[in-house]
């Protein structure tokens, strides 16, 4: 059943991504399509937190706001908003990366550069299992 809703809310983010391509076409930058992005998922009514500062564990030392994703929308699914001329492995690499730190089970990628977006589109998931990232590290670091 959570696989499930894990499609359908990848589908629903998804369309909500279209929608604003199909009236913003492409060119412009990433905090404008990242900015119409967030107020289409609220008319659909997704739940979502912007620009979340998330900690890694490195030595057992738990490094707080060590990485910022641009969306996490409804505490399972990272979302990174590009607009750039080609994704390229480095940036699938980071959205993999973000979701295996953050314990997400997917992530999907939108380039709004593209003439059609469904060509700037990536999406990674990850096998069941939750993330490496230990629930109480030994060490905190103080900034």
């Amino acid at each position: 059943m959570a696989a499930i809703q894990a499609i359908l809310l990848a589908q629903q983010v998804i369309g909500c991504a279209i929608s604003v391509h199909r009236e913003l076409g492409a060119g412009l930058l990433e905090s404008t399509y990242a900015r119409c992005f967030r107020l289409e998922l609220g008319r659909q009514r997704i739940r979502f937190s912007n620009e979340v500062w998330l900690p890694i564990v490195y030595k057992a030392t738990r490094l707080d706001n060590a990485y910022r994703v641009d969306l996490m929308v409804e505490d399972k699914l990272i979302v990174e908003i590009k607009a750039i001329e080609k994704i390229l492995p480095v940036h699938v690499a980071q959205l993999l990366t973000y979701v295996r730190l953050s314990g997400a089970g997917q992530g999907l990628l939108f380039n709004f550069n593209e003439a059609r977006l469904k060509d700037g589109i990536k999406s990674v998931i990850l096998g069941a299992g939750p993330a490496s990232m230990p629930s109480n590290p030994s060490t905190v670091e103080k900034e």
